[in-house]
């Protein structure tokens, strides 16, 4: 196979997946060219859209490459397409899921006690749409689940990875602003110290002294 027809399949790949397509994925269909040929070939395909100024780009999102139209011209597309509400994020699950972005993993109680409000119907919605998953469970005392985001995540937002996220500083935040408070913090570390050593036995000091009081006795009766 010539390497104009691989670009010509690979570029109709591109454009009828609605996810993002994994360069593993692409070679299963041409078996003739390896991973290095294949990322050549998408991104000589990038840069001709660019270079030619095309209405779309190829963008790494989760680890793969999709085909999506140029930012630039999303003012428009707008007016043409609307999201549906079914498929938009509402303001609480956008929250909640910004907080779980940056400082997972994380605990239902530190999102709550970051936002101030309970969680547990937006954490299922986010579940249940496979942006969020359960990433484990916290060494602490009741062992609450962690919770992190998924790849779905990444294509939901058209990010690479999370590298790519905005700073927190581009929003007028630091990272101390979605830390629990410190008399809170406390308390998981005293916690979790307490935990981690072994407990003493109740009656093992008490047995001592008796045994000190005992050996005394007998001194003084001989």
């Amino acid at each position: 196979m010539q390497r104009d027809q691989a670009k010509n399949i690979i570029e109709a790949m591109l454009f009828v997946s609605d996810k993002p397509l994994f360069v593993g994925e692409i070679k299963g269909v041409l078996e003739e060219f390896n991973a290095n040929d294949v990322k050549d070939i998408v991104t000589e395909l990038g840069k001709e859209y660019e270079d030619t100024q095309r209405a779309f780009r190829v963008k790494e999102i989760a680890g793969g490459y999709q085909v999506v139209t140029d930012p630039m011209l999303a003012p428009w597309l707008k007016r043409l397409y609307k999201t549906s509400g079914s498929d938009r994020l509402t303001g609480p699950s956008l929250e909640t899921l910004a907080i779980i972005a940056y400082k997972q993993p994380a605990t239902k109680p530190d999102i709550e006690m970051i936002r101030g409000v309970n969680v547990d119907g937006v954490l299922k919605t986010l579940i249940e749409r496979n942006l969020v998953r359960v990433a484990g469970r916290k060494e602490t005392i009741g062992r609450p689940m962690l919770y992190g985001t998924t790849s779905d995540f990444l294509q939901y937002f058209g990010l690479n990875s999370l590298e790519e996220l905005p700073r927190l500083e581009e929003f007028n935040i630091t990272e101390k602003d979605i830390e629990l408070p410190e008399h809170l913090k406390k308390e998981e570390e005293e916690v979790s110290i307490g935990d981690s050593q072994p407990a003493e036995e109740p009656h093992q000091s008490n047995m001592e002294e008796k045994q000190d009081e005992i050996k005394e006795s007998s001194e003084e009766n001989r």
